[in-house]
């Protein structure tokens, strides 16, 4: 049986608008057609000014460059009519064969418009993919960070952080990315008070981005009272996941930072609570504190505690300059309140809740392995992302040329 399952119900406030029609539901859309028709028009107007020659040459420069732009948009689209003119023919031929009584006739162009439906559909994947937006940070590496609750739950936050934590770094193998832990502050129960990594390799931050904000836990406790008496509590820990620029030229000034060092506490390592390697950083001027506890050398430790800072200092630019955009780190830090949850893991029913998209994956346990159920879950929640960013693309295009 799949570990997971689809439930549609009302949408979560923070996604107002759901697209998880498929790629040909998409080509159909409105304003998706509108687009293409203006695009298309567009393309076939500077291929005949273009083969004309007449213009100047800063025109030609700039006509050239617009058109190299649309051909792949062009090229799918011819592509499609192209398959959908075929379909059109064996849907004829389908009814002619089928009044006729031929049979192996009929089975054989059936066949075949099947494999054309298949075309068609890697087809309009394909111009989905021109068309949509492309987002700055999607290839950057990421700084992931988990903090457990502090306010509900007990000790399930620690152990719920610490089981998350681990599902992170298991689908970091998944995708054939590296996981380095910089920060690791453990319980004395085996819990996790806070962690942080860096992780790289291809996509990280497409795959990741939407894992930032709130993860609540329900589950009754395994020791205890509320373990005798069955009694269900709740918690939550808050992932933030930051693109890390391969390009971060953030100048800090010594003086800004207050530097201390401490016995690391992190788990396993013969070096551990037995000299002061682990290193603690303030960034004086902004309050931002950084932690690296994972290396043996005080100086290594350092040395990746200034890169966590100045990748936090880098972000807080980038909130800067792209006022009008959402603020990714406020967004995920903003409350931990049960209210402001993306996603809720309910053991006691094997259940997780992905409230964004209203998405349900049975067998917690399977989904917690970091594996094919969490990539699926990704996987639908950028579906979900990039069909919603590609709606208001070519919805701003349609009112742009509308008031142009």
């Amino acid at each position: 049986m799949k570990p997971h399952q689809v439930k549609s119900t009302l949408p979560h406030h923070a996604w107002p608008r759901k697209y998880h029609q498929d790629s040909r539901a998409m080509w159909k859309h409105e304003a998706v057609q509108k687009y293409l028709e203006t695009a298309i028009r567009e393309y076939q107007r500077i291929s005949h000014v273009l083969s004309s020659g007449s213009m100047n040459e800063h025109e030609e420069r700039i006509l050239s460059r617009r058109h190299a732009d649309l051909v792949p948009l062009a090229a799918a689209f011819q592509e499609i009519q192209k398959a959908e003119k075929e379909v059109k023919e064996l849907e004829s031929m389908c009814t002619e064969l089928d009044n006729k009584d031929e049979k192996q006739l009929l089975k054989l162009a059936f066949e075949e418009k099947k494999i054309i439906d298949q075309e068609i559909n890697t087809l309009y994947k394909k111009l989905l993919q021109i068309l949509m937006p492309k987002r700055k940070h999607d290839e950057c590496d990421v700084i992931l960070e988990l903090i457990s609750g502090r306010t509900t739950g007990g000790d399930i936050c620690q152990m719920f952080t610490k089981e998350v934590f681990e599902m992170y770094q298991n689908y970091a193998a998944h995708k054939s990315w590296t996981f380095e832990i910089l920060n690791y502050v453990p319980t004395d129960l085996g819990g996790l008070h806070h962690a942080t990594a860096c992780i790289s390799g291809g996509s990280v931050y497409r795959y990741l981005k939407f894992e930032g904000g709130t993860h609540r836990v329900q589950r009754i406790p395994e020791i205890g009272l509320s373990s005798r008496m069955q009694r269900i509590h709740t918690g939550t820990m808050s992932v933030v996941v930051l693109p890390q620029s391969e390009k971060v030229e953030v100048k800090v000034n010594p003086k800004d930072l207050h530097i201390d060092t401490f016995r690391a506490k992190g788990a396993g390592g013969q070096h551990v609570n037995k000299t002061d390697s682990a290193v603690r950083i303030v960034h004086l001027p902004t309050g931002l504190t950084v932690e690296c506890q994972q290396e043996r050398s005080q100086q290594l430790n350092k040395e990746k505690a200034l890169q966590t800072l100045r990748t936090k200092l880098y972000q807080q630019i980038i909130e800067r300059n792209q006022s009008q955009m959402q603020n990714a780190r406020k967004l995920q830090l903003e409350t931990r309140a049960q209210s402001e949850r993306i996603r809720t893991y309910n053991f006691t029913q094997d259940r997780v809740t992905d409230h964004r998209i209203s998405y349900e994956v049975r067998n917690i346990k399977e989904f917690l392995l970091g594996e094919e159920a969490l990539d699926e879950l990704i996987n639908r929640l950028l579906e979900s992302a990039e069909m919603e960013a590609l709606i208001k693309h070519v919805e701003n295009f349609k009112s742009f040329e509308g008031g142009g």
